[in-house]
């Protein structure tokens, strides 16, 4: 398929003239065929203008057709065939099964939410029945349902060129609450992008909705992103990325003057506590299984186990000798872009450097866009003592605590930011000591699993990916699951309004 380069506003192709930039092949450092331009000021005015106008039009579509039209979208990206998969393998150096098991996700997950919309209990529908008899004073018919807070920006992630980007997660739970979505295309996978949001394009209009539904952009530096947030017809944004990034975003929305909610993923080195118990009975075969779970994707995963906390000893001594026998059988592994790689290194070097850190065992070297895997030790005295150890190393790296007691572990504990995922090993001995844990940890993570590791987000009703600041913005929600759909609604309620007045869900 022909990549143009161009932006997709409107329902046409729209060449950008703020710049321009190559897409580059992550695993040489060279540009690739062709060149995008970038968006103006008025390429996004253009964009959140029709993005608007098509918000009432879109928002009471029925529910079949609004599920009709990401059933349409999920078709549409699958038709697009080997292409995809091959652009995307250039772009990110990720390998052909992971992405096509990401298309496979993202098609999924956009055939879950158009489930989801035909149930229709997202609504929340209630119903509360007038009673005139009522002393003092009669009681009000009041009925409520949810509806689409507005169009809604979405930031695509770099990690994640399909399931997290154009037409992922954030993009198919707002289309399925009924809000028109502004994609901001990520520039690590600009024709992956473009490829998947003409897709989108297309089902837009087969399902003969307003073009101005859906629209993407690309960005040469940070102004369109920066623009699309203020832009005050946008009403919600969802964004995977960096902490300090998300943090820009939320500063730009909290000063608007109507402020918004930013839906950010952002930091988490998603904890493992190794409970006694556990390590005495299958130390190496946890090792094993943390050691594949540390390296799947080059680490690149939100959810990438980069903590491990446990009592010092000769059972958690067998642990990292174990990790460490097999880390330097561990092959280097393209990163997603040059600035990921070099501000992995960096942080693994820091670690290196650090006086109060202990090399364990590093990977395979190879070639300059690879990343080398890394594990490293240290005392839980030191990780209180030196705040920075705490810090997201966004790759294939991992840090050993090592706590003299239980009272310890759990000061570590006490000391530590939101996370995505905490996981715990245990056996039948742990259940007592892990079960005096539960609430505490219930205030650190979204998500909390037994005797395995947080990579492999399953796309179900009951997930949740997300958790108190600053794993996410707002530890209220999650973005992945059908839960995801409520952050792009908010209730409104109608008292004593006549039937040709109601909403026809509440009628």
């Amino acid at each position: 398929m022909t990549i143009s380069g161009s932006l997709l506003i409107g329902g046409k192709e729209t060449r950008g003239s703020n710049g321009e930039f190559s897409a580059i092949e992550a695993s040489t450092g060279k540009p690739l065929e062709g060149s995008f331009g970038g968006a103006t000021k008025a390429d996004v005015e253009a964009a959140t203008k029709l993005a608007w106008e098509a918000f009432d039009v879109y928002r009471e579509t029925s529910l079949e057709a609004r599920a009709a039209f990401l059933e349409a979208i999920a078709a549409e990206i699958e038709a697009i065939g080997d292409d995809l998969v091959v652009r995307a393998m250039a772009e990110t150096g990720l390998p052909r099964g992971r992405l096509e098991g990401e298309r496979g996700r993202t098609a999924g997950q956009l055939r879950l939410f158009a489930k989801e919309v035909r149930e229709g209990g997202f609504q929340e529908l209630r119903f509360d029945p007038a009673n005139p008899e009522r002393k003092p004073a009669p009681k009000p018919d009041l009925r409520l349902r949810n509806v689409a807070v507005g169009p809604v920006a979405v930031f695509g992630a770099s990690n994640f060129p399909l399931a997290f980007s154009v037409a992922g997660g954030d993009t198919a739970s707002a289309l399925a609450a009924g809000c028109p979505v502004v994609v901001k295309a990520h520039s690590a996978h600009p024709g992956t992008s473009e490829l998947v949001g003409k897709a989108v394009q297309r089902a837009v209009e087969k399902s003969g909705l307003p073009a101005g539904v859906f629209a993407m952009l690309f960005d040469t530096g940070f102004e369109v992103g920066q623009t699309l947030v203020a832009d005050p017809r946008i009403r919600a944004v969802g964004f995977t990325g960096s902490r300090r990034g998300g943090t820009a975003l939320m500063k730009i929305a909290s000063e608007r003057k109507q402020p918004i909610p930013v839906y950010a993923e952002m930091s988490s080195i998603n904890p493992v506590i190794l409970f006694p118990g556990a390590l005495k009975s299958r130390a190496e075969q946890i090792a094993t299984g943390f050691v594949n779970s540390l390296v799947l994707g080059a680490g690149q995963f939100c959810t990438n186990p980069g903590l491990l906390i446990a009592l010092d000893g000769e059972d958690l001594k067998t642990f990292v000798a174990k990790a460490g026998q097999m880390l330097p059988e561990m092959p280097a592994q393209t990163m997603l872009t040059g600035s990921i790689g070099k501000a992995y290194s960096e942080g693994v070097a820091k670690l290196e450097q650090h006086p109060e850190v202990e090399l364990v065992a590093k990977g395979k070297t190879g070639g300059d866009y690879d990343g080398v895997a890394s594990l490293f030790q240290t005392t839980a005295a030191a990780f209180q003592a030196h705040h920075e150890l705490q810090d997201e190393v966004f790759g294939a790296a991992g840090l050993v605590v090592k706590c003299r007691d239980m009272a310890e572990l759990e000061a570590i504990l006490d000391g530590l930011e939101g996370q995505l995922t905490i996981a715990l090993h245990v056996d039948d001995s742990d259940l007592d000591a892990a079960a005096e844990l539960r609430l505490k940890l219930e205030m650190l993570a979204g998500r909390l699993l037994v005797n395995g590791f947080g990579t492999g987000v399953e796309v179900s009703p009951a997930m949740v990916h997300g958790g108190p600041y600053p794993a996410t913005s707002d530890g209220r929600t999650t973005s992945v699951g059908t839960l995801a759909i409520y952050r792009f609604l908010r209730p409104v309620s109608y008292q004593d309004f006549p039937a040709a007045l109601l909403p026809e869900a509440l009628r």
